[in-house]
């Protein structure tokens, strides 16, 4: 008789699916090596001028690039940074936003 181990996750802590092994990206923190898939991703603008000036600028018309930046975080960092939460044994069975 084979037994079946439960799981802690419905999703085992990955958005993968059923595709088979994913890309691995270095925590941006840290620098750990975590699976594309696993990593929290937070994007977020980059302000290249200061807030006062860009004012100024945008008045008279000129446009100002504010590139997006996108930063994976291993999950001890975005436990840490407070990205996401530590969730109690029944809501970490549901799958939904967490934050």
């Amino acid at each position: 008789m084979l037994k079946i181990m439960p799981l802690k996750r419905a999703s085992r802590g990955r958005t993968k699916g059923g595709k088979g092994s994913s890309g691995t990206v270095q925590c941006t923190n840290c620098g750990q090596t975590v699976p594309k898939d696993k990593a929290k991703k937070v994007t977020s603008k980059l302000n290249l001028v200061e807030h006062t000036l860009a004012k100024e600028l945008r008045a008279q018309g000129a446009y100002i690039a504010s590139p997006t930046v996108l930063k994976h975080y291993c999950i001890s960092c975005a436990v840490h940074f407070k990205i996401i939460k530590v969730r109690s044994e029944d809501s970490r069975r549901k799958r939904g936003k967490l934050r």
